[in-house]
């Protein structure tokens, strides 16, 4: 396929990572994934180890974890594969809702890819169906289930080492453990977000799921949540200070061992 074709091929997609896909021709994602690397903490160098990416939707980590050498790399997703995003449509989108499979797809095939795919729900994770991983990657997921410590529980059943998580917090004024419910569509406007956990309610779920230690590895203060609440307030948001800075978002890494 020449660079002409490629790049014809990644402009009629929607995609939602926004990432260089061979050199020259890149996606037109709405969100760049690439500052979680830091942040998560995602190992440099993952030489025999075999990684999960829970809510794969175009790729991006399944195929990084590859390029840093994992020796089997799984990309499991159902929500954005089926077009289920409610998030707004994209110009000249030809899927019938944002979301789907053909960049994850299209990817794998550029590169030559040994990536992995299985189309399974979060809550139907199964060790006896897909084995269980070194290293699982859960990011931006969490929020968006019904049931959170289910979804925990069905996490440690297919990680034999570590899951990075990362997750939409809340009430982050409580040191107890607490959590916000979305019942509509007050977090951001998007009917899809449920919970917005504290640090100690995220711990506590997760050893409750079956971790023995859980560490939080990216956690902005409060400082840093006001100045999001100043951006977005110059922006047109007008939700109220109190409010957005009892908001946020962490990284916790879920040790089996």
């Amino acid at each position: 396929m020449d660079i002409a074709e490629l790049r014809k091929r990644v402009e009629d997609i929607a995609w939602f990572h926004q990432f260089e896909v061979v050199p020259g021709v890149s996606t037109r994602g709405v969100y760049e994934p690439s500052a979680h690397l830091e942040r998560a903490r995602i190992p440099e160098h993952l030489e025999g180890k075999s990684v999960l990416d829970i809510g794969a939707w175009d790729g991006y980590f399944s195929f990084e974890a590859e390029e840093r050498g994992a020796a089997r790399v799984l990309a499991t997703d159902s929500w954005a594969w089926q077009g289920r995003s409610p998030l707004p449509f994209k110009p000249g989108n030809p899927d019938p809702q944002f979301g789907s499979k053909r960049g994850f797809e299209l990817v794998r095939e550029v590169r030559e890819s040994k990536v992995e795919d299985c189309e399974v729900d979060v809550m139907d994770l199964d060790p006896a169906e897909i084995g269980t991983f070194d290293l699982t990657i859960f990011l931006g997921v969490l929020y968006h289930l019904k049931n959170p410590v289910e979804a925990c529980e069905r996490v440690a059943s297919v990680t034999s080492g570590t899951a990075i998580v990362e997750t939409v917090t809340d009430q982050l004024f409580s040191r107890h453990p607490a959590a916000a419910f979305y019942p509509a569509d007050e977090q951001w406007g998007d009917e899809s977000n449920w919970w917005g956990t504290n640090i100690a309610c995220t711990v506590g779920m997760l050893k409750a799921a079956g971790f023995s230690r859980v560490d939080v590895v990216w956690n902005p203060g409060v400082l840093h949540r006001l100045g999001s609440w100043a951006k977005a307030r110059a922006a047109g948001d007008k939700r109220p200070m109190i409010r957005s800075i009892q908001q946020g978002r962490a990284v916790f890494h879920a040790h089996k061992r």
